[in-house]
Formats: C-alpha cells, sequence, structure tokens
C-alpha cells in the first residue's frame, strides 16, 4: 500500500474530527449540536469544500488532458467536475441565503423549505431528496464503491471501460473511510446527523477523485489507446 500523502493524512483527520465534535455535542449539548449542523453552518460549509476542491481537480485535470485523451475521457472528467460544481451549489442554496434572495413563487410553492434548489423539490408528493439524491445517490455509491473495483481487479473489460471513461477508482483505505462514515453517522439519533454523512462523503469523494486507484489515467506522460 502506498503511503499517504499530507492532503490524505489531513483529509482523514478533518474527517474523523467533524465526527468525534458532531458526537460529541450531540450527548453534551443537543442544541449545540443542531447549531453545528445547521443550514450554513461549519458542516455544511465543510461538504461545500471537499465538492468543490474535487471539481477543481477535474477542471485542472481536464486542461492537462485536453490534446492527450479521447473526447469521451474528456466528457467524463468535465462532466464530473460540472456535477460537483452543482452539488456545491445546491448544498448552499445557490448562495440565497447568503445574499438574502427570495425563492420565486415556483420554489416557494413546490420546494419542501421554500429554497431555490432542486433537490428539496416536492413532485406529486414525492421529495426528490429522498428519491433520487438520497436513494439513488446511496445505490450509485455502493455499486461505485464496492462493486467498480472488484471488476476492476477481474474484469479486464471493465477496466479498459473505466480506465478509458476517466473514472477515478475508490482505494482501498477510502472505501473503508466511507463505510465507517456511513455506519458511525447511522448510530446517531437525530435527523440532522445526515448533514455529518454529507460532510464526511463529499471529502473522502474528494480523495478518490485527487489520489485514485488508477492514477496513471491521469497522468499527461502515459499514454491510452484511443479504441473504444
Amino acid at each position: 500500500m502506498a503511503r499517504l500523502s499530507i492532503v490524505e493524512k489531513l483529509i482523514l483527520a478533518l474527517v474523523l474530527i467533524i465526527l468525534a465534535v458532531g458526537y460529541f455535542l450531540f450527548y453534551t449539548n443537543v442544541h449545540r449540536f443542531e447549531a453545528y449542523v445547521q443550514e450554513d453552518g461549519i458542516v455544511e460549509w465543510l461538504t461545500v469544500l471537499g465538492l468543490l476542491l474535487g471539481c477543481i481537480v477535474c477542471v485542472t485535470r481536464f486542461f492537462k488532458l485536453l490534446k492527450k485523451r479521447t473526447a469521451w475521457f474528456l466528457i467524463v472528467t468535465f462532466g464530473l467536475a460540472l456535477l460537483l460544481f452543482f452539488a456545491a451549489g445546491e448544498e448552499i442554496s445557490w448562495g440565497q441565503r447568503i445574499f438574502h434572495i427570495k425563492s420565486s413563487e415556483f420554489f416557494k410553492e413546490r420546494n419542501s423549505q421554500g429554497e431555490t434548489n432542486l433537490h428539496n423539490l416536492v413532485v406529486d408528493g414525492v421529495k426528490l431528496n429522498k428519491l433520487i439524491f438520497s436513494i439513488g445517490l446511496t445505490i450509485a455509491m455502493g455499486v461505485y464503491l464496492l462493486v467498480f473495483p472488484v471488476l476492476y481487479k477481474y474484469h479486464a473489460g471493465t477496466k479498459r471501460f473505466i480506465d478509458r471513461s476517466g473514472i477515478p477508482l475508490p482505494r482501498a483505505y477510502q472505501v473503508i473511510s466511507m463505510l465507517l462514515v456511513f455506519v458511525i453517522t447511522s448510530l446517531l439519533p437525530h435527523e440532522k446527523k445526515a448533514e455529518m454523512l454529507e460532510a464526511g462523503i463529499a471529502l473522502l469523494f474528494f480523495l478518490v477523485i485527487r489520489y485514485p486507484g488508477n492514477p496513471s489515467v491521469f497522468d499527461p506522460s502515459t499514454q491510452l489507446s484511443k479504441t473504444s
């Protein structure tokens, strides 16, 4: 196993601190815990930090590999950057609370929190946050963390697809860390525990993007076949 860089160690320590502080506050002062995980609180901004760091890595990688990878590889890389930027914007409702911007009538009527974002929309009585951003994302992350690494190791076709698509492969310690964050936060008996889960996963996902299990794929000096 490769030695962890200082950045990896700092992010892992930060995730541990987020969880430890959350547990301490919950069992000593629930009101302080709720302030800790509130909208625009420190935990939410740490989530945004993880998402934006991942976005920056993807954008930087896109330009470094612009003439060295296939169009599909670059589309996936830039698409991931856009996805992370979108998630960061959604997390803070696109700065609505920061700049005191009022929601339009559309969002007042259809958003469960009356905010300008998509993940809290309610369609036919169903919250998109629960259907897509919770259930759907959990399933997708499960496949990505548990299935992809196994297939990458034992199935040549999957390995070629992942590498040629520019998909960062999670390393073992990253998978274990995410699973631990999921288990630890799930044990906290408070509905706002999801905020700590989001922060932990966002920061760890940044590590997956920056320090993937298939680093040579993102090395400009490495030549990849341009055939599918």
